[in-house]
């Protein structure tokens, strides 16, 4: 499969001629549950030559091979019956989930759990599945290009208008992860995990830096754990971790992370590292702010998911994740969120990014926060990371590219001594506690390396605007007298032409 981009227009095209497809997000959807089962069985296989006790937790008459892989197999109302009153009945509500056996179960229980059949055409439905079969996922080409697949089913979600809430760029995810160093047995959480891009980079981390053995591979699958509470992504997710060699990703859960009480969650609960980009901008449903103290609540999503991390991490527990501007110079709730990541952690970095890295996704400016819990912040370094050389912007074409961060690892040094090797530069300086409490906790703080640059302060931005309200009424007042004196003259001219 060498053109993924067409293979996945194709099926689409196909998709748009069936009458109980409707739009983007249908296509999409149908596609993934496909593709998933698909991935299942060609894991079977290999699953299937290593070990002569594997036993699928699927009914032998509805893994794909028996149903799907023959191109001249079941078509038009005896496929589509097939799929609605077989397949999907079990898959949601009949497998044994029960026992060790039953953890295969129940990530795909989990997965169909709100997966439809959008389609009512079983002619179509064959189309399909006949272009799915194409793809060999235990081939290393085809493994790799389903990367591939993810960024065109990304962009077609984008074109639907809800992608940009799951999708971080790769170069980012990799150089956050690289930078909180995740070890072997470490728990790691991502809560907004999406469509898994930064539990992927734990993996490829983890197996490049420690896995040695069998023993260490099962530290490592056991360690990974997401929660995303939207179907399509978690799909996706789930999907990815199998792809990805974690062959039961069970703690992988469709859930919302922020819908229990935050005093619910306990010890048992809490985690090593976090990593994670929570949808911002955004805001949850009524209600969920009272599982948060009264101190911090708000609807604002990105706001509950920050109060909530500082809250799982162990002590000496490590996080990284990405926030917009608005939340460095953002007050009240935002002042009190911030008041407590001091005390409760080391905010040691913050590094700026330019504009358009999420592009096309969002144009919104955003940060990455690096911080560890158990002792307070005293010191803020922030690193403003710069366009290479030649580049105004990023955008599809062009996006950033992990090889950008070398400067900013270069320039790192070590937590355990305090970043003692870190020197301020054209792009890094240091702020301390005190200048930023005096700020009342605003972070939006500019490099003082360069010249005079846009400020959000709100109160700078009013003070602008009440100037630049005054000088449009004062040159509207000059334009009225000069008016008036025009029309005086006019008129005084007309006259002494009567006499």
């Amino acid at each position: 499969m060498s053109n993924v981009s067409g293979v996945i227009k194709s099926i689409q095209d196909i998709m748009r001629k069936d009458v109980g497809v409707d739009g983007d997000a249908q296509r999409i959807s149908q596609l993934v549950w496909m593709l998933f089962l698909k991935i299942i069985d060609d894991r079977e296989e290999e699953l299937e030559l290593i070990s002569d006790k594997y036993k699928s937790p699927l009914p032998e008459h509805l893994r794909w091979r028996n149903w799907a892989a023959d191109p001249e197999g079941m078509t038009g109302d005896e496929l589509s019956d097939f799929v609605n009153l077989q397949l999907f009945p079990t898959l949601k509500n009949k497998l044994n989930t029960q026992g060790e056996d039953g953890k295969r179960a129940q990530v795909i229980k989990n997965v169909f759990e709100d997966a439809y059949n959008y389609m009512k055409s079983g002619t179509l439905m064959r189309q399909v599945i006949n272009k799915i079969s194409e793809v060999d996922f235990n081939a290393s080409e085809d493994r790799h290009l389903f990367g591939d697949i993810y960024e065109q089913i990304l962009k077609d979600l984008q074109s639907a208008g809800n992608a940009g809430e799951f999708y971080t760029p790769r170069a980012v995810t990799t150089f956050m992860v690289d930078r909180v160093k995740p070890q072997l047995e470490e728990t790691v959480l991502d809560p907004a995990c999406g469509t898994g891009g930064f539990l992927t980079n734990v993996i490829d981390y983890k197996r490049n830096h420690f896995v040695q053995s069998p023993a260490d591979e099962e530290k490592l699958q056991g360690s990974i754990q997401g929660v995303e509470k939207k179907t399509l992504p978690h799909m996706l997710c789930t999907t990815n971790m199998i792809l990805h060699g974690i062959d039961t990703p069970i703690n992988i859960r469709h859930d919302n992370t922020l819908s229990r009480p935050l005093r619910d969650y306990g010890p048992k609960d809490r985690v090593h590292v976090v990593v994670t980009n929570p949808p911002f901008g955004g805001m949850e449903e009524d209600g969920i702010e009272q599982n948060f103290p009264a101190a911090y609540r708000t609807r604002e999503t990105a706001d509950l998911f920050l109060t909530l991390i500082i809250h799982l991490l162990k002590p000496e527990g490590r996080a990284a994740l990405v926030l917009p501007d608005g939340f460095l110079f953002g007050e009240g709730i935002k002042t009190r969120i911030k008041e407590k990541l001091f005390a409760e952690c080391n905010l040691h970095t913050i590094v700026r990014l330019p504009n358009g890295v999420f592009n096309p996704y969002t144009g919104i400016k955003t940060n990455l926060l690096f911080f560890t819990k158990g002792k307070p912040t005293e010191t803020v370094w922030y690193y403003e990371h710069p366009y290479p050389e030649g580049v105004k912007s990023y955008n599809k074409t062009k996006p950033m590219r992990f090889e950008e961060f070398a400067a900013e690892i270069e320039w790192w040094g070590n937590e355990s001594d305090g970043f003692a090797t870190r020197v301020e530069n054209e792009f890094a300086w240091m702020v301390s506690k005190d200048e930023i409490v005096a700020r009342n906790y605003n972070l939006d703080i500019k490099n003082p390396h360069v010249g005079e640059q846009e400020s959000h302060d709100p109160d700078k931005l009013l003070k602008i605007f009440n100037d630049q309200q005054k000088e449009i009424v004062n040159l509207h007042q000059q334009l009225k007298a000069i008016l008036s004196e025009a029309l005086g003259v006019g008129a005084a001219n007309s006259d002494s032409r009567k006499e």
